[in-house]
């Protein structure tokens, strides 16, 4: 293991974004601030309750995994295409170190920034309407396997994309989709039979379904559900960039 190496390559991913908080970190606390203006405390007076929770709390939960996971596929796709289009992974690739280095350098890096901005609005909602927070170590430990997978899963989408467009189209007309379809502002108990079965086999419904349960104690199914989905999801996007890159397929042009 090239520890320097190593070590020099997250120094570099970490220190990326947050040169660059205004576009990386900023955004989303600004966003998650507006939802919920809008959607919380407007829908508020129509919709008071949601299982028993006030509604504006309800939707914090999925508006934290909406940031995590967007943030943590953002920052390894990114990255990895604009060396890509830059030319410069043949320098990456030459230098003493392995595929599972690189790869997990880029994801780490991912990983922290989708970690930074879900504990940024999981504070946000503390301060602005006190949100309480029913299981804190068992939140932290959901937002880093999320932020682990998504960054693990970003990697993979930025070694397949060939252009920006492609890497927007993969984003727009998956990640988006499957996010507000996966239970951010309601529970699936309110949708009818056939879109609830949908919903089953929406992997980011488990992810905010298990955050929610971890911080307000309620959720639409099991939490051992939610823990196994994201271990499965962390285990095969991992398994999976890393390969690709020990490959070299869609890297070495």
């Amino acid at each position: 293991m090239n520890w320097i190496g190593f070590g020099t390559l997250i120094k570099r991913e970490v220190g990326r974004f947050f040169s660059v908080y205004r576009q990386t970190v900023l955004p989303g606390l600004i966003t998650s601030a507006l939802y919920i203006a809008i959607f919380g405390f407007t829908l508020e007076q129509r919709i008071s309750e949601i299982q028993g929770i006030p509604y504006t709390l309800f939707i914090l939960p999925g508006l934290i995994m909406m940031n995590t996971l967007t943030n943590a596929t953002a920052n390894t796709s990114s990255s990895m295409l604009q060396m890509k289009l830059l030319q410069q992974l043949p320098d990456l690739l030459t230098a003493p170190l392995s595929g599972l280095e690189i790869s997990l350098a880029y994801i780490i890096g991912g990983t922290v920034r989708g970690m930074v901005n879900g504990i940024l609005v999981m504070v946000l909602g503390i301060l602005l309407i006190g949100m309480p927070v029913h299981d804190l170590f068992g939140t932290i430990v959901f937002i880093f396997l999320v932020s682990w997978a998504f960054s693990s899963m970003g990697l993979l989408l930025g070694q397949l994309s060939d252009s920006w467009d492609q890497l927007s189209m993969m984003q727009n007309f998956f990640l988006t989709p499957l996010s507000f379809l996966g239970g951010i502002f309601y529970s699936i108990t309110m949708l009818p039979d056939w879109a609830q079965t949908l919903s089953y086999i929406n992997p980011i419904y488990y992810m905010i379904n298990g955050i929610r349960f971890t911080i307000l104690g309620v959720s639409d199914s099991s939490v051992f559900i939610s823990y196994a989905m994201a271990i499965t999801l962390t285990i095969g996007f991992t398994a999976s960039s890393v390969l690709l890159m020990r490959s070299g397929k869609k890297i070495k042009q």
